[in-house]
This record gives C-alpha cells, structure tokens and sequence, in this order.
C-alpha cells in the first residue's frame, strides 16, 4: 500500500492508505481531526470543507493521493495561537451555530470568499456560500457572521 506525505495544519503526516481514499476519511479516521464533518459523500452539501493550498474543497471527494504534498487546513488549524479566526468568532458572536454540523465547512467557505471579497454585499455573502448546506436553516445569523467578519468583528 503507498504512503503520502500530508501537510495538515502545518504539521506533516505521513499516512499509508489506498491512493483514491477520501481525504476525509483519512483526516477523520486516521488524523482524528474530526471538525471537518462527513454529510452527503457526494460533495454536495460541502460539510466536509478544508481548504487546499488555500481554496475551499470537498474533502470527501479529493483522494488522498491528490492531496499528498500540497498544504491542508481543517477548522482546527483556522485559529493561531489560541485565538479564534476572525470568521470563527463572528460565528460565535452571531449565535450562527444552530447543531454546529454545517459550521466548519461555513466558517472555511466563508474565509476564502472574504479573501477574494473583502467586504461583500449580502448577496455577494450568499453566492459565495451557495452550496454550503444547512439542515438548521441558519442562514440570516450566517450571513450576519459573515458580514460581522467582513467589518473586523463589528456588528452591522
């Protein structure tokens, strides 16, 4: 069985595996970084979101070998130092967490777009998430999050 070199949160991991094992199995099962959720394993409602070399991906549907040598980050290497992500803490400043389920992928989706678009409208806020499922309906406080994040943590 090969071996892949895994750059996650900064950290490297060398995991021996099937070469087209989802990414997300291997950060849950074998990295146990269980914040990046398993929801549809179809990559539609993007709840196991992680970001690679920096844009917003369906964990579940890149193999691992894909993701071998390129840089990872899941919702627990978002935050440095002790501190929450900006977007992190908009989420809990807003109460955008309803079961919490969808959350991850939100906050890592939510991050890539308020990179591209520093300070996005509403709309832009709901293009940039389209996608992104929640089963709770909490889409207003997440918008409000998003936006709040967008302002440095203001509220808006």
């Amino acid at each position: 069985m090969p071996s892949y070199r895994l750059n996650v949160n900064g950290r490297e991991h060398t995991v021996t595996t099937p070469a087209q094992r989802p990414l997300l199995e291997v950060l849950r099962e074998d990295l146990e970084l269980t914040g990046t959720k398993y929801g549809c394993g179809e990559g539609q409602c993007r709840a196991c979101t992680v970001l690679l070399d920096g844009k917003a991906v369906t964990s579940c549907r890149i193999p691992v070998s894909a993701a071998a040598g390129r840089k990872i980050v899941t919702i627990e290497g978002l935050a440095a130092e002790e501190k929450l992500h900006r977007v992190q803490q908009a989420f809990v400043d807003e109460g955008a967490m309803q079961c919490g389920y969808c959350v991850p992928g939100m906050i890592l989706t939510a991050t890539t777009l308020l990179q591209r678009t520093p300070n996005p409208t509403d709309s832009q806020i709901a293009e940039g998430l389209n996608g992104n499922l929640c089963r709770c309906c909490g889409y207003p406080k997440i918008v409000a999050a998003v936006r709040r994040a967008a302002q440095g943590g203001r509220h808006a």
